[in-house]
């Protein structure tokens, strides 16, 4: 393990350890995005496009990378964001992200969609800010039994997605046949021969357990299609609004409107999101939509980004741009799936130094001091 992680210097290092050691299927489950992807292109490329502007000749001996994420305390302006099926990247699953998030000092969701029980978790990184990412279902009251779960076990918030009334077109899980969990079929089996650490992990280990139901077998299409309610609209939001007593987050917003329409009902805070590409293919960019909606709502709730960051200088940039904070999935889940817990740890320190020498560089000592004369975003094309 260690010296798959040793020479990991990036996120994207982290991610060519991942290719290596996972199977084919359930590394591009995590690399790839809906159709032929082109939201996912389109967001790393808008990243790519930011421009900083530093300042020199200020003092950065000492560099503050804290901030307040929902009105408490975080070391970084940094969510580690829900992600479906995780114990099937690293049977270390959501509790080694969970220990890794409460020891960076920043929250963690875990997804409806996880592979790890509500109370389990809990139990697996005490003391962390947990949080509880919720899809709206059809069975109204296995939503209000998550909800109460999440209350007795402690989780500090609820996060409502609302981007996926409907399974998203995800080929490349189609084309490599990917079911949940894994299956041994002659395709996998050969891919497997070139992995075998991953397969005898997966098969010494304990069954996938998942944060809301005992057990699934099938594709990723066929749960969403079988659970989630596509006829839901914002008295849901409402409901769940009065359901629960503690900070609600709505994760999905892609235009101001939808923005004002959820803060309306009483949420504390927006995730600007399309999935991370995984929905529609050529939704909105984030960090393009990402002013429109601080105009909105930048003034009655807390806006935070989420999708293309693959670095700490996105999250900077993200920041200096409006958002609150950033919330990541592929960049620490390269990290599980290269090494477990400790690429988890890996990919946090890598975010952390890079959030650290970028605010250095720019001549910045203190997350608050970051703003929008810190950073623009060059013309698509302008090189």
């Amino acid at each position: 393990m260690e010296h798959r992680l040793a020479p990991a210097v990036s996120i994207a290092d982290l991610r060519l350890a991942a290719r290596r050691r996972a199977p084919r299927a359930v590394f591009d489950y995590t690399d790839g995005a809906a159709g032929d992807e082109r939201t996912l292109s389109r967001m790393r490329d808008a990243f790519a496009r930011v421009e900083f502007h530093p300042t020199v000749l200020r003092d950065v001996a000492r560099i503050d990378t804290s901030t307040d994420i929902l009105g408490r305390p975080a070391a970084l302006p940094l969510v580690f964001g829900p992600t479906g099926f995780t114990r099937m990247m690293h049977t270390e699953g959501e509790p080694a992200v969970g220990r890794v998030a409460a020891r960076a000092g920043i929250p963690y969701a875990l997804s409806t969609m996880g592979t790890t029980s509500i109370e389990r978790l809990a139990a697996e990184a005490p003391g962390g800010r947990l949080w509880f990412q919720l899809y709206l279902w059809r069975d109204r009251g296995a939503g209000r039994d998550f909800v109460a779960r999440a209350a007795a076990a402690g989780y500090e918030a609820l996060v409502l997605t609302v981007d996926t009334p409907v399974a998203g077109p995800r080929l490349r899980d189609a084309r490599n046949g990917l079911t949940i969990p894994p299956s041994l079929t002659l395709r996998t089996f050969l891919d497997g021969a070139t992995r075998p650490g991953w397969w005898w992990d997966l098969l010494t280990t304990e069954p996938l357990e998942f944060a809301s139901l005992r057990r699934f077998e099938g594709t990723v299409a066929d749960l969403i299609g079988r659970m989630f309610d596509p006829a839901a609209t914002i008295a849901d939001v409402e409901w769940l609004r009065d359901a629960w007593g503690g900070p609600l987050v709505v994760k999905g917003i892609q235009n101001a409107a939808d923005a004002r329409a959820v803060v309306d009902a009483g949420v504390d805070a927006v995730v600007v999101s399309n999935h991370g590409g995984r929905q529609l293919d050529r939704a909105p960019v984030p960090l393009e939509v990402l002013p429109e909606v601080l105009d909105a709502v930048g003034d009655r709730a807390d806006v935070y980004l989420d999708g293309g960051i693959m670095s700490g200088g996105d999250v900077v940039a993200a920041v200096a741009m409006g958002a609150r904070a950033a919330l990541v999935g592929r960049a620490y889940l390269y990290g599980l799936m290269a090494g477990g817990e400790r690429g988890v740890a890996r990919a946090a320190d890598i975010l952390a130094g890079e959030v650290r020498s970028t605010m250095a560089l720019l001549g910045v000592t203190s997350v608050a001091e970051l703003g929008p004369r810190h950073v623009s975003l060059r013309p698509p094309g302008a090189g």
